[in-house]
């Protein structure tokens, strides 16, 4: 099996890492500037140290031509939202274009990037189908399986954080699953559907981003008490079932 990777940013580029330790492996990003870079051992994220990019065995490329024998796509492309809270998905959108080119019979495409749910299959496979020729279960398979990067985090890395998986029937899941657990030391959790997985990354998501606002607020309004937060958060931890979040931005 031959892998390619599409997008080698904090989360891309440790799944392309791991994956060149059992398997050949393409790593592929639209920034030139950036490829050069990795191609010196150097990441501009940060999160891979030079000493292990040096040990990895993998192909850095801006060239889609170089992805064409790949027989397994993991896409891992930011998808931000604009000023007025929408997604913006010109990066999938246009990622799901370049493997579509490339795209074969017993083709896999998994995607990790964070989406609403049913992004993958409403807007990722019409755009692998139409541009492919190609025909989903019959011809190519696909999977999702959200990224769980905590950026800048040495303890929780890739490998030691259980992965979420799903594919579009069952024989896809087992081989997906398979595949992410030959690298995930901590396991995977195969979801029932595309769908579950989806919103798992967005409840995730909004769970913490939830919790750290209302320790923001709560620290706000504990100053113009002048109360320390800290020692609030140290008191109230005391009971078993308190969640842990602090003031901050992540």
């Amino acid at each position: 099996m031959k892998i390619g990777v599409i997008g080698l940013g904090y989360v891309g580029l440790p799944i392309a890492v791991e994956f060149a330790k059992k398997y050949d492996v393409v790593g592929y990003d639209i920034n030139a500037s950036k490829i050069e870079k990795l191609k010196k051992n150097i990441d501009p994220s940060k999160e891979i140290p030079t000493e292990i990019l040096k040990e990895a065995e993998l192909v850095y490329t801006h060239n889609k031509e170089d992805l064409s024998d790949c027989n397994f796509f993991v896409i891992a492309v930011p998808t931000p939202v604009d000023k007025y809270k929408v997604p913006n998905l010109t990066a999938l959108k246009s990622a799901s274009q370049i493997v579509s080119e490339k795209l074969t019979k017993g083709d896999y495409v998994v995607f990790e990037s964070t989406v609403f749910p049913g992004c993958t299959e409403e807007i990722c496979i019409p755009i692998l189908e139409s541009s492919s020729g190609l025909t989903l279960k019959k011809d190519f398979k696909v999977g999702y399986s959200p990224e769980r990067i905590n950026p800048g985090d040495t303890l929780r890395t890739l490998t030691k954080i259980i992965k979420v998986v799903s594919g579009c029937d069952e024989e896809s899941l087992e081989f997906i699953a398979e595949t992410y657990s030959s690298i995930i030391e901590a396991g995977v959790f195969k979801a029932s559907s595309i769908k579950v997985a989806e919103a798992s990354k967005v409840i995730e998501n909004t769970q913490r981003d939830l919790n750290i606002a209302l320790m923001n607020e709560l620290a706000i309004i504990f100053d113009k008490l002048d109360i320390n937060t800290r020692d609030v958060l140290a008191a109230a931890g005391t009971k078993w079932n308190f969640l842990k979040f602090h003031p901050g931005l992540v």
